[in-house]
């Protein structure tokens, strides 16, 4: 069995997943690139840097998500779901908030953050659910698995 990354589909998947958090984001905030604006001016590079960064991690995102999905547990909405709420505890709760000074989960700044981030990238999710197929499929008689 060997998986196979669809490397254009991955890429859009992270694009529009990315997308799709920036607008959830919006409505909660009222903010537009509220993430690119921060990693723009944390960086010191300024907003430019911070969208190319925001959108160029949510792509990697996407990818290492193509690779991983055969592996998960449950249907395809249940695998994205499962990837963006590991991916949200790990890299954003439990790394960047507190490097950010925010705390674990970013309670420092409000209760209502981990419900928001958590909310945001559920949204991001939904791209990959329905751009990445990753499904079982038979080749030449044999079962392959096709990843994206």
């Amino acid at each position: 069995m060997k998986n196979k990354i669809n490397w254009q589909k991955a890429i859009i998947a992270g694009v529009l997943g990315t997308l799709a958090f920036d607008i959830v984001g919006f409505f909660f905030t009222g903010q537009w690139w509220d993430i690119p604006a921060l990693l723009g001016q944390k960086t010191g590079l300024g907003l430019a840097y911070g969208v190319a960064g925001h959108y160029g991690n949510g792509v990697l995102l996407s990818i290492l998500y193509a690779g991983i999905a055969p592996s998960l547990w449950g249907p395809k909405w249940a695998k994205a779901a499962i990837f963006a709420s590991a991916e949200t505890v790990a890299l954003v709760w439990f790394f960047m908030f507190p490097l950010l000074g925010a705390g674990v989960a970013g309670l420092a700044l409000s209760p209502m953050i981990p419900v928001i981030t958590m909310v945001r990238h559920w949204a991001y999710a939904i791209p990959l659910t329905v751009i990445l197929d990753y499904g079982s499929q038979t080749v030449k008689g044999k079962k392959a698995v096709s990843v994206g």
